[in-house]
């Protein structure tokens, strides 16, 4: 039995005989990048034949065009007596449907876009992106005039905005970004970057961070990050410093250095890509902060074709919102050339820390780094905690919050504020204390959980 020689494609099928389910194959290709099937050859390449090869070659492409409306060529081939078909399908440069619905070869699966997975692929394939629909309804009053003057002078620092463009009007300014449409009206991208409230069009602008201590029930405290998307990696960042990591100090002669416990520009890098490559149409990006690691999660997954080994290799940059990319280009916050993942691994490689992990997860792109000293973190704040409980005197407020916990393990801030009679912000300083140093834990979320008092 003899093999044959195939067509050069990125993806050659052989299937030993013809399916009408085959149909949603050849649409799924078509969407993607085309490919070459054989009917009639086995997954050895040896050919078997196929009967009714007559009606075959006719009843092929008739059907192919009748449901999609789309042409490919089928030609037939013979060896050693038996008959094959091989079926060319060219990528197309419009979207493909077979009976209604869409479908996508992506890697070894074939796949059915819905949702919002399909308005990213129609959208693709007209060569727009979502960030590039327009509102009928905002303005440039709409507009903080902040956050385009923090935009302008990152870029005019980075070198990638010139004097000049600093100065010109606004709405040239906008449409020199491209983040104005066709119709005059303002696209997404610009309201995401720049709008006073962008919360007003986009309900999942936000990123959520939390602090888990033993386990996902377990959410110690929280934080939520509103406002412009353009600023969003700096309000971020800050309250990191603050609450969530450490800030070890180091002295050079006599200069007290205090340096984020985790290189702070591949930090910012992993932010950027969370913020550029999100799907606004999905929910809210997520960090969880653990003891001994991070993790940050954004709502849409890597590029259809693309995964985690592609990005620790040389690839182009393909951003899901191209607008908002050119936006954090201009701004001198990213480069334009699929390196982002290069300097995340190598700022985590002169950290001398593990390199962070990339994955699809849950519909989204999941990217997990350790902290600094993450392998003898458990020991140490078991041993801290110990320290603590046994050496440091607890203030009178804290006594006594620990003391109305101990009775009433549900008490909320404003119930502990007005037993005691003073402000809320008092017992939410006082009780973050309390849990820092070992004293105090949250059981269970902010609404259903309680407190848990440690002696």
């Amino acid at each position: 039995m003899g093999k044959i020689k195939a067509r050069e494609s990125q993806n050659v099928e052989y299937k030993s005989t013809w399916h009408d389910k085959y149909l949603e194959w050849i649409c799924g290709f078509a969407n993607a990048q085309g490919a070459v099937m054989y009917f009639g050859v086995n997954d050895n390449h040896e050919v078997i034949g196929l009967d009714n090869v007559d009606k075959l070659m006719e009843d092929i492409p008739n059907k192919i065009v009748t449901t999609m409306g789309i042409v490919v060529d089928v030609n037939l081939y013979e060896q050693d007596g038996l008959e094959y078909i091989e079926v060319v399908i060219e990528p197309s440069n419009i979207p493909i449907n077979y009976r209604g619905k869409y479908y996508y070869r992506s890697g070894s699966t074939m796949q059915e876009l819905r949702g919002p997975a399909l308005q990213q692929f129609v959208l693709k394939k007209m060569g727009r992106s979502w960030d590039d629909i327009t509102n009928d309804y905002a303005t440039i009053d709409d507009l903080d005039q902040a956050a385009i003057d923090y935009f302008l002078r990152k870029g005019f620092e980075n070198g990638r905005i010139t004097d000049e463009e600093r100065n010109l009007p606004v709405d040239i300014l906008l449409q020199n970004l491209d983040l104005v449409g066709e119709n005059g009206k303002l696209k997404n991208a610009a309201l995401l970057l720049f709008a006073q409230k962008p919360q007003r069009y986009f309900t999942c602008v936000q990123f959520n961070i939390g602090r888990f201590g033993a386990n996902e029930a377990d959410l110690m405290f929280q934080d939520v990050v509103e406002g412009n998307i353009i600023q969003m990696a700096d309000r971020v960042v800050d309250i990191l410093k603050s609450k969530y990591l450490t800030m070890p100090i180091t002295f050079k002669g006599m200069d007290r250095i205090e340096k984020l416990e985790v290189p702070e520009e591949a930090l910012r890098e992993i932010l950027y890509n969370a913020i550029i490559h999100k799907d606004y149409t999905g929910v809210h990006i997520q960090m969880r902060v653990w003891g001994d690691h991070v993790e940050v999660w954004n709502d849409g997954e890597l590029p259809i074709g693309y995964t985690p080994e592609t990005l620790a290799g040389q690839h182009s940059s393909r951003p899901r919102n191209k607008n908002i990319a050119n936006a954090f280009f201009k701004a001198g916050f990213i480069d334009a050339w699929g390196r982002g993942y290069k300097k995340i691994r190598e700022g985590f490689e002169a950290a001398g820390l593990p390199i962070p992990t990339v994955e699809n997860f849950c519909g989204g792109v999941r990217v997990m780094f350790q902290r600094k000293n993450a392998t003898v973190n458990a020991t140490v704040n078991a041993t801290v905690n110990a320290t603590v409980n046994a050496t440091v005197k607890l203030n009178k407020t804290q006594e006594k919050i620990i003391a109305i916990l101990r009775v009433d393990k549900f008490a909320t801030y404003d119930v502990i504020s007005k037993q005691l009679g003073v402000e809320r912000t008092t017992v939410w300083r006082n009780i973050k204390k309390l849990q820092d140093i070992g004293r105090l834990r949250r059981e269970g979320g902010d609404k259903d959980g309680y407190w848990k008092t440690i002696e």
